[in-house]
């Protein structure tokens, strides 16, 4: 059983600057947090990792985009966030208190209740007699809440929007515009880092559960005809720890699978859901998560998002709440930009051309022009324009489900509709991308690495972060507080160092101890000392924060022997003379 270390992390980022409670002055607000200073220098170490992994190094076709965090509500009842984005809520009726309802029945019978619909939840509570777990009253029936954040756009009301609870709807809005800046070439991959906003019913995970928070996320668009995905086959041989739903069901925890198992067995619903889990799980383990403490669950068909065909949560363990889940990898299919073709009217398809222009029968939507003319006056030809370049089984699906047309403002009854085969040349053809998402929670991430970091030696903290991920690169002490020679050459250091691009803790104040001390709890990796020796031959010690282990070298060698120390390009013996520790 691991050791529950939750309340020592927050103690730790609350004195160090990494995070605390939002609103403290105030009581505080549950589900929103600050990041401090050195808390926010390894969040933005965490996002530059993840555009290294997820956009640079795949330049040829991923990019990075940035949009709106307030969307209109049309955009969010077209991604169906306005129906279906919400979780079970249930009232005590004695106190008044709200809860999330399956987290109450999780907590009451210790099972899974994700995905239970409200009258499951309502018949677990009544049969197990489930009460408030502050006042003991009696609960309420189930009913769902919708997480969104709403808002009004300008000053009139009636213009009603919403804080985006995802990324996701900027960038399939954004689609065919980025489309068309890379020169129609798929697959495409948008990515972007931003806040978003859940208005989560009862946070109670500290920085787990946050209403305000940052994801980064990629939605990788392709051609469903196409089995393929770039750069398959240079991971086709990586091993992933995955439990399927069907084993999850049968008590079963995560097997091992090649991604070509993976593929083969159709475990996964696409090559490319396999692929991107590949580079998720290398930045898990950037931030020093081991492979044996991460795994991908999949998701039951009541679990998944109202938008996803299949997803996989990628799963950390944590000392208090167990498996936590920092990232999921969902196939939404052509779900979202069929949506928003549907509600906006716009052509949101790709071409493809043909080597040679072809003969074929294609479908074409015709309107009667006479309707239109007499309905719609000046804006008729708009109106005509709109409906015939709508696609031909978009205008069937639509007169089959509601008998008539809708496209933007513009409705025409069934009778004023005809589908009609034609012959035509064509030079190509048009398909609606299919989309693999991988979307990261920062700010979880940004917890799991402090957690990971945490050590006790001797008496003290250690936050033994990864070197590269530290939020200062070094420490520059002279030996003894207020020996003004000593502090000379030691601030003389610290601007060779920062000059070099290094981030430096100068710090002279108190013991060479305590300074040490202060040093290894904000996790910094190497601590070089300016000491008497250093008048006499120009050299200082460097410390490692983790071994404690110190050697002698040339202070003009620093920056050089700091670069080698942080990537681990050597080991701190070869950078030096070995001495004994100074605490």
């Amino acid at each position: 059983m691991t050791e529950d270390i939750y309340d020592k992390i927050v103690d730790l980022a609350k004195r160090r600057g990494f995070f605390w409670p939002s609103y403290e002055i105030y009581g505080g607000l549950a589900g929103f947090y600050d990041i401090g200073p050195y808390g926010l220098t390894v969040k933005r170490k965490i996002i530059e990792a993840w555009r290294r992994l997820f956009v640079f190094n795949h330049q040829d076709y991923v990019v990075e985009i940035e949009t709106p965090a307030v969307g209109p509500s049309i955009v969010y009842e077209a991604s169906g966030h306005v129906e279906s984005f919400t979780d079970p809520v249930v009232r005590c009726t004695k106190c008044g208190r709200i809860y999330r309802a399956d987290h109450l029945v999780e907590d009451a019978l210790k099972v899974s209740a994700e995905g239970l619909s409200p009258e499951e939840l309502t018949r677990k509570i009544r049969e197990n007699n489930i009460r408030c777990p502050v006042c003991g009253g009696e609960l309420s029936e189930v009913s769902t809440f919708n997480l969104l954040f709403k808002t009004q756009i300008g000053p009139y009301e009636g213009s009603v929007g919403y804080i985006r609870p995802e990324l996701a709807q900027g960038m399939f809005v954004s689609f065919r515009r980025v489309l068309e800046t890379m020169r129609n070439r798929m697959p495409l991959g948008i990515a972007q880092v931003g806040r978003v906003g859940r208005n989560e019913i009862s946070p109670r995970q500290g920085m787990i559960r946050l209403r305000d928070f940052t994801i980064m996320e990629m939605e990788f668009f392709f051609d469903p005809q196409s089995g393929q995905c770039p750069n398959l086959d240079r991971v086709m041989d990586r091993k992933l720890r995955v439990r399927q739903y069907k084993v999850r069901l049968e008590g079963g925890g995560p097997q091992e699978f090649t991604v070509r198992e993976l593929i083969e067995k159709k475990v996964v619903a696409h090559p490319c859901m396999a692929y991107w889990m590949t580079v998720g799980l290398d930045l898990v383990k950037y931030i020093g998560v081991t492979e044996d403490e991460t795994f991908f669950e999949e998701k039951g068909p009541k679990e998944k998002a109202h938008y996803a065909t299949q997803v996989f949560d990628q799963l950390v363990r944590t000392s208090r709440w167990g498996w936590v889940e920092v990232a999921g990898y969902a196939y939404r299919g052509d779900y979202d930009l069929s949506r928003h073709m549907k509600y906006s009217g716009q052509d949101l398809k790709v071409f493809e051309p043909y080597k040679e222009p072809r003969v074929e029968k294609v479908k074409k939507v015709l309107v009667d022009l006479a309707y239109a003319g007499r309905t719609y006056r000046s804006r008729a030809s708009e109106a005509v324009k709109l409906a015939e370049s709508l696609p031909a089984e978009e205008a069937e699906r639509q007169l089959r489900e509601m008998g008539k047309l809708r496209v933007g403002d513009f409705e025409f009854p069934a009778s004023a509709v005809k589908i009609v085969e034609v012959e035509q040349k064509v030079s190509g053809r048009s398909y609606t991308p299919h989309v693999v998402e991988p979307s990261f929670g920062t700010d979880r991430l940004l917890y799991v690495a402090l957690e990971r970091a945490y050590r006790e030696k001797e008496g003290r903290v250690v936050l033994s972060l990864p070197r590269y991920l530290a939020p200062v690169d070094a420490a520059v002490f002279p030996l003894i507080e207020g020996e003004e020679k000593l502090e000379a050459r030691a601030r003389q250091l610290r601007d060779l160092l920062v000059s070099a691009g290094f981030t430096v803790l100068y710090d002279d104040s108190g013991s060479i101890g305590k300074r040490y001390a202060r040093a290894d709890e904000i996790g910094v990796p190497a601590a070089f000392t300016v000491d008497y020796q250093t008048l006499e031959d120009g050299t200082v010690t460097l410390r490692d924060r983790d071994t404690w282990r110190q050697v002698r070298l040339r202070l003009e060698d620093a920056p050089e022997a700091l670069k080698k120390f942080i990537y681990n390009l050597v080991d701190i013996a070869q950078l030096g003379k070995p001495v004994e520790p100074e605490g």
